[in-house]
């Protein structure tokens, strides 16, 4: 149980109390904060909101009991942050940039590199990277 010690909370949330506070007890006792919660709702506005008296910070461990019928399970995985997508790779938004910059600049290729703050040359090379060569003629 040393691993439960760091300063993270725990969260339990299951609507059999007795079960909760006794596994709650002995977290206790090995100095680890622990809240219990038998709503499933109350759970992620817990989460949502100051998790476990912890600001910005969600629990080091949660405990839940999927078994409660009013468990919100997309409002849980956006307060756990599992809902929001992955960010778009670099190489994705720069392609894209380059190619709104080309139409924005009618092709112009050295007013788009002066406007990216980019050296003409290495616009060249990423607009052949990137295959962006007919870009410049969709504007």
């Amino acid at each position: 149980m040393d691993t439960m010690t760091d300063s993270r909370p725990v969260l339990i949330v299951t609507n059999d109390r007795s079960r909760a506070e006794q596994f709650a007890e002995s977290l206790r006792n090995h100095g680890t904060t622990v809240t219990t919660e038998s709503q499933g709702a109350a759970a992620a506005s817990a989460l949502a909101a100051t998790t476990v008296g912890v600001p910005g910070e969600g629990p080091g461990v949660l405990i839940l009991d999927l078994s409660l019928p009013e468990l919100d399970f997309q409002r849980l995985r956006e307060a756990l942050g599992e809902s929001a997508p992955p960010p778009e790779p670099l190489e994705a938004v720069e392609r894209r940039q380059i190619a709104a910059m080309l139409r924005h600049t009618g092709g112009n290729r050295r007013k788009a590199a002066q406007l990216l703050g980019l050296a003409r040359s290495t616009l060249l090379a990423k607009i052949r990277r990137y295959r962006l060569e007919g870009a410049e003629s969709e504007a």
